[in-house]
């Protein structure tokens, strides 16, 4: 592949990995709710989760999967549903006390979590057939390679970002640790701001090219 198209590529890429949007603020809200472990298991469920909509992609899975009006909306509606039930069962989990000995189960549990979201939301396939064709070159060798290696430089930049909010996040709710009726309303919040980006997903449309 030409350099220069990977360089604009790797900046593009970047750039939108910094932008706040859904995911960044999906493990904000896990780590507000279940402390930096849950947030990281839930970045690194939602890269994996990413990673299965670039390999479909790659085969040609989601471009069949977008262009059926009802596989869209069928999708949609799982992930929206799924999203929606994470938000109210955390809102209603803000009241039980925090054990440290439960992290590790709820890491594991933050990651398929994760892996789940984002593989059941159309946008993410979306987004990847919409950006990743334009830094692809047939002369460079396979498409569905390229197409692949592409996405996983995109997925690594977006984990990476994601981490980075989780470390912010994780700090603010050590500060909240000692005052219980504060970390049950940022716990709280973080269960509507779940739920909330359920309901948007709901909202969204099948892109109109695709």
């Amino acid at each position: 592949m030409d350099l220069t198209n990977v360089v604009l590529f790797v900046v593009a890429a970047l750039a939108i990995a910094i932008s706040p949007g859904p995911g960044i603020f999906y493990v904000a809200a896990r780590t507000l709710a279940g402390g930096r472990g849950e947030g990281l298991a839930s970045s690194f469920g939602t890269g994996l989760g990413g990673l299965v909509h670039v390999a479909a992609g790659a085969i040609g899975v989601s471009a069949l999967v977008l262009a059926s009006a009802e596989a869209f909306t069928l999708l949609k509606i799982a992930g929206a549903a799924y999203l929606v039930w994470l938000g109210i069962k955390t809102v209603r989990e803000a009241r039980i006390a925090i054990d440290m000995r439960a992290e590790p189960t709820g890491a594991r549990r933050a990651f398929r979590e994760g892996i789940v979201v984002e593989a059941l939301n159309p946008k993410t396939a979306a987004f990847f057939l919409a950006f990743l064709p334009q830094f692809v070159d047939p002369a460079a060798g396979p498409v569905w390679l390229q197409f692949l290696l592409l996405g996983l430089v995109s997925v690594i930049l977006n984990t990476a970002a994601d981490v980075a909010v989780v470390v912010v996040a994780s700090r603010a709710r050590s500060m909240a640790v000692a005052r219980p009726t504060l970390l049950r309303r940022l716990r709280q919040g973080a269960g509507l701001a779940i739920a909330s980006l359920g309901l948007a997903l709901l909202f969204a449309r099948r892109p109109a090219a695709l």
